[in-house]
C-alpha cells in the first residue's frame, strides 16, 4: 500500500506525540522535585549565625533543657545553667520567644510550687549546682514567681554553710575535702556576686564581695605555677590526697578545661562586682597574667589548645574543644570589656577559624557538631581519679558535651560571627 504524504505526517504524529508528551512530563517533574528540595526547610537554618544555629542544634538533641548533657531524666546540673546562660544571650540578640521558652521550661521543670529544686541536696555541698543558680536570677526579676525565690534562697544558704579550707576557700564539694578547684570559682562565684548585686546592700554585700575576691586570691597563692604562670587544675590544703603534691598541694598538671573555666569566671565575676571595689583591679590583674600564659601554649597551625595544656608533643594529647571555646570566649570578652590588650581578639579570632576548621561539623540537615569535647575530668573520687597525664588523655572524648557547646555559643556572640 502507498501511503500519501498527508497519512505519513498523521502517522508519525500519533506515534511521537505520547513520547513528547512523556519527556516533557518527566522534565517536569525533574524541575519539580529540584523546586522542592531547594525549598525543604533545613532542621537548622544555614543563614543564620553560629551561636544560633548551635544553639538550634542543642535544643534538637535536647528538646527539654532539664535533660542537656545527655541525660534521660531531668536533672539540676551546672551544664544546664552553663548552656541555658548562652541561650540567654541568643535570645536577647534575636528575640525569639523559643530559646525564652527553653530557659523558662527548665526552671519549670526543676522547681517545685513550693520553690524546693529537684533533684538537690543542700547537704552534698556541691559548688557546681550554684551554676545553675543563674537561670533563676535571670527569670525571678521577669516573672515574680515567688518560687524562684524560695530556690534561689535556698542556693544562696548553701554558700554560707559551705566547708572552707583554714584561709577560707570553699571546698569544691563536701565529700572532697579540703580541697578548692579552679572549676568551683567559675560554679560558685558569678553567681554569689549576682545575688549579691541583685538583693544584699550596705555592709552585708561588702563582706560578700570581698569574700568573692578571697576566693580568686587563695586560688592564685595556692594553685599558680610561677614557672609556667598556668595553674594546676586543683589544690589540697590538707596535702592529704594522693594526687597532691606533699610540699604545695598542688595537683601534677595543667588541664585546658579547668583553666578555661577559670578564665570565664574572671571574666564573668566582673560584670557584677562595683567599680569601685578594690578587687577590681586584682582580678583585672589575675585576668592579664592568664591570659599571657594560656597564649604561649595556644598550638601555631590550629590556633587551638591541647587537653593537658603545656604538653602538646607528647603522645596521646590532642587538640580540645572545650577548653579552646573558652578561652576564644574569655580573651574576646576581655578585650572588649577593655580588660585585657587588643592583641587578644586575634589570638581569640584565630582559635575560633580554627574551631569552626578542625572541629565543627554540620549534617545535611544543617544540625552543628562540635566534635573532640572531653566529657569529664575530675580528682580522686572513685574509681580514684589520679590527675596524670595518663589520666587526662585517656577520660572520654564525645561530641556535642555541652561543656563545649555552650562556650562555643558563648564566644559566637562575643565574636559576632
Amino acid at each position: 500500500m502507498v501511503l500519501s504524504q498527508k497519512s505519513s505526517f498523521h502517522l508519525l504524529l500519533i506515534f511521537f506525540i505520547p513520547f513528547l508528551f512523556s519527556s516533557c512530563k518527566d522534565s517536569e517533574t525533574k524541575e519539580d522535585e529540584a523546586s522542592v528540595e531547594t525549598t525543604l526547610e533545613k532542621t537548622v537554618p544555614e543563614d543564620l549565625k553560629w551561636s544560633e544555629r548551635m544553639l538550634m542544634s542543642e535544643i534538637y538533641r535536647f528538646p527539654e533543657a532539664s535533660k542537656l548533657d545527655f541525660r534521660e531524666e531531668p536533672k539540676w546540673s551546672y551544664t544546664n545553667g552553663l548552656v541555658l546562660k548562652a541561650a540567654k544571650q541568643v535570645y536577647e540578640q534575636t528575640n525569639k520567644k523559643k530559646y525564652y521558652d527553653y530557659i523558662y521550661d527548665f526552671a519549670d521543670t526543676l522547681i517545685t510550687d513550693d520553690g524546693e529544686i529537684r533533684t538537690y541536696k543542700l547537704s552534698d555541698q556541691n559548688l557546681d549546682m550554684l551554676n545553675s543558680g543563674n537561670v533563676l536570677l535571670y527569670l525571678y526579676p521577669k516573672t515574680k514567681e515567688e518560687r524562684f525565690l524560695t530556690a534561689l534562697k535556698t542556693l544562696r544558704s548553701q554558700i554560707d554553710t559551705q566547708p572552707r579550707t583554714p584561709d577560707g576557700g570553699f571546698w569544691h564539694k563536701k565529700r572532697y575535702t579540703q580541697q578548692m578547684w579552679l572549676d568551683g570559682l567559675y560554679m560558685g562565684e558569678p553567681f554569689y556576686a549576682h545575688y549579691t548585686q541583685m538583693f544584699s546592700e550596705g555592709e552585708k554585700a561588702k563582706e560578700a564581695y570581698d569574700d568573692i575576691v578571697h576566693q580568686f586570691e587563695l586560688i592564685q597563692e595556692h594553685a599558680y605555677d610561677p614557672k609556667t604562670g598556668l595553674l594546676y587544675h586543683g589544690w589540697d590544703s590538707s596535702k592529704n590526697q594522693k594526687w597532691a603534691n606533699k610540699e604545695t598541694g598542688t595537683s601534677p598538671n595543667f588541664w585546658s578545661r579547668a583553666m578555661g573555666w577559670y578564665g570565664m569566671a574572671m571574666v564573668d565575676v566582673l560584670d557584677y562586682l562595683p567599680e569601685d571595689h578594690k578587687g577590681r583591679e586584682k582580678i583585672i590583674k589575675y585576668l592579664n597574667q592568664f591570659a599571657e600564659a594560656v597564649t604561649k601554649y595556644q598550638d601555631k597551625d590550629s590556633g587551638l589548645w591541647y587537653q593537658v595544656l603545656d604538653q602538646g608533643d607528647r603522645e596521646g594529647n590532642y587538640l580540645e574543644a572545650s577548653g579552646s571555646s573558652m578561652f576564644t570566649y574569655t580573651f574576646a570578652k576581655g578585650v572588649k570589656k577593655g580588660y585585657l590588650p587588643q592583641e587578644y581578639l586575634q589570638v581569640a579570632e584565630k582559635t575560633y577559624d580554627g574551631i569552626l576548621k578542625n572541629l565543627v561539623k554540620v549534617e545535611e540537615d544543617g544540625v552543628v557538631n562540635l566534635n573532640q569535647v572531653c566529657a569529664v575530668a575530675g580528682l580522686g573520687g572513685d574509681p580514684y581519679r589520679d590527675a596524670s597525664y595518663e589520666y587526662y588523655v585517656n577520660e572520654e572524648i564525645r561530641s556535642n558535651d555541652p561543656k563545649g557547646t555552650g562556650p562555643f555559643i558563648l564566644a559566637s556572640l562575643q565574636l559576632d560571627k
